[in-house]
């Protein structure tokens, strides 16, 4: 398995795709402030919270689907994508676990293998190589979660909807922490035959 670069076909910034990524990272902060709105004495706000993680996915489609149809694939968007994919992730578990609806050992999990790959994007640099390019197996992770998170959120909650959002949520979560682990793994893989073959090259 190679470090695969993909062909950067524009160096504007200011990009259809780009300006999505943006708009995502925006909503970051705007979505926390939401999900912990009532926590500080506020009215509740998980239908807000919802549509906000609602459009972020739109945009996560949307970016990357007009990137390559349009051949605006730039060094900034392989920045932005991953990036406002991650701060997602981590505002939610941020969230969830200040309300107590996820345990804070399925954070602390996540959390791990963000490190984990923080570890290896830093060796590759060190070793000169560029970050991995996020593959099928950490997007189908991310995904997952995606999905999981606003129905767990809804699950906060009573009546039938609430119970058939907790059993999907989990569901979601489960897998998608799996995969999350999963993919990182490979990653780690990845960087350590990296490593390796230029150790035997010196």
């Amino acid at each position: 398995m190679e470090v695969q670069e993909t062909r950067v076909q524009t160096d504007r910034v200011l990009t259809i795709p780009n300006i999505l990524s943006m708009a995502r990272l925006v909503g970051v902060p705007l979505f926390l402030w939401l999900i912990l709105r009532s926590e500080f004495g506020g009215p509740k706000s998980d239908g807000w919270a919802l549509l906000v993680l609602a459009l972020s996915g739109v945009s996560d489609y949307l970016d990357g689907k007009l990137a390559r149809r349009w051949n605006q694939i730039s060094s900034l968007g392989r920045l932005l994508d991953p990036a406002a994919d991650r701060l997602y992730v981590l505002s939610t578990l941020v969230g969830l676990t200040w309300r107590e609806i996820l345990p804070v050992w399925l954070t602390a999990a996540l959390l791990a293998r963000e490190l984990m790959l923080l570890v290896a994007v830093a060796v590759l640099r060190r070793h000169g190589y560029p970050p991995p390019q996020v593959n099928f197996l950490g997007k189908a992770a991310t995904f997952n979660l995606m999905y999981a998170f606003p129905l767990l959120l809804l699950s906060d909650g009573s009546g039938w909807i609430s119970s058939l959002a907790a059993i999907f949520g989990w569901a979601f979560a489960w897998w998608g922490t799996t995969l999350y682990w999963w993919a990182g793994v490979l990653y780690v893989v990845q960087v350590r035959r990296l490593v390796r073959a230029d150790a035997m090259a010196d």
